[in-house]
């Protein structure tokens, strides 16, 4: 309880920071204009000038993008790493994030009119409805990429019943080179001379925390609050799991449906933290990792202090890059890939030993 106090008093304190500081630095406030300006947004205290309160709700929603986002990619990757008992198991590596993105790419081009072309005789109000639903289009598509994707993935990485980690590794960077080049593909063939189709790409490709609106909070926020509903029901069962699926049947546990839910509500936290923010690799890998190391592999205490974790990890991650580097900060996905690709490659030479064995 204490610590998950303190991680909330540090979380509060970021985005305290993450309000202070943006983009523009002709609006970065004082402490007590930015909590002033939190106040305002809340109801609680006599908002600042509404030019300045406006930036500042801004922010304030940017950063709050990042702790759901952050929260939800932590949790997916600590329940992919219970499900295929392995801690090299991320939403990124195992492809997960990219049908996640290939799906939000999709919706974005049939929202767009790009794949639908609806004539007007046809009835253009079927393009319209699409339009104006892109958030749900986005979302959905982006969960149905996540979920084919992970099911693909179990499937060809089990054998008798069993999941074998080499295979699951192999088949996650078959997938994402697979899907990388669908994605490529779209560009090149359908985007090359459409700006703004390909800005809209990019920023689902690296992701991107900045301009998002009170909507995409609310999908940030459904798709990890499913993801915690399910934490109860596989939470133990998952600690029992961990000591092979037979010892646990033994026990008592339905592993296909312990499996089930958990692949489910991964692939809903990720699908939802990509359909706001675009692919953000390596949080999902990271923050169980060290929560694990900090707090123990139990479950029940990994599973939500995972997503705590990683909600202070991106937030914190994209309040130092606005705070160094203001107007010329890069997209999220960039930074965690140049904190996270050199923390993996030191998780797998930790582990050189046993993943000799493989």
């Amino acid at each position: 309880m204490v610590a998950a106090a303190l991680i909330a008093l540090l979380c509060a304190s970021l985005l305290l920071l993450r309000v202070q500081n943006g983009i523009e630095s002709s609006f970065d406030l004082s402490v007590a204009s930015a909590a002033r300006a939190i106040g305002g947004w809340l109801g609680v205290a006599e908002p600042l000038a509404p030019t300045i309160q406006l930036v500042a709700e801004g922010r304030l929603v940017d950063g709050l993008a990042a702790v759901l986002v952050g929260a939800a990619l932590a949790l997916s990757g600590a329940l992919l790493q219970g499900l295929f008992r392995n801690e090299l198991a991320s939403p990124g590596l195992i492809g997960v994030s990219s049908g996640a993105s290939l799906g939000a790419v999709v919706a974005i081009l049939i929202a767009g009119g790009e794949i639908l072309e609806i004539q007007e005789s046809d009835g253009a109000g079927a393009l319209r409805a699409a339009a104006e639903n892109a958030p749900l289009l986005i979302t959905s598509l982006a969960f149905g990429g996540a979920l084919s994707v992970a099911l693909f993935v179990t499937a060809l990485a089990s054998r008798g019943g069993r999941i074998s980690v080499p295979t699951l590794l192999l088949v996650g960077v078959a997938i994402n080179a697979c899907l990388g080049g669908a994605l490529a593909a779209i560009q090149d063939v359908l985007l090359r001379e459409k700006w703004e189709f390909a800005q809209a790409m990019f920023a689902w490709l690296f992701g991107k925390l900045d301009e998002r609106t009170p909507e995409q909070l609310w999908i940030a926020a459904a798709g990890l609050g499913a993801a915690i509903a399910a934490v109860p029901f596989v939470a133990r069962e998952l600690d029992l799991v961990a000591g092979g699926e037979d010892t646990a049947s033994s026990l008592g546990v339905a592993v296909g449906r312990t499996k089930l839910i958990a692949l489910a509500a991964a692939s809903i936290a990720a699908a939802s933290a990509v359909a706001v923010a675009g692919q953000i690799a390596f949080v999902g890998l990271v923050v169980p990792h060290v929560v694990r190391l900090a707090l123990g592999a139990r479950h029940g205490v990994l599973l939500p202090f995972a997503a705590l974790g990683g909600a202070v990890f991106l937030l914190g991650a994209e309040t130092i890059n606005i705070g160094l580097l203001g107007p010329r900060h890069m997209s999220p996905g960039i930074v965690l890939s140049l904190v996270g690709g050199p923390f993996f490659l030191a998780m797998l030479l930790r582990r050189r030993r046993e993943v000799s064995t493989w």
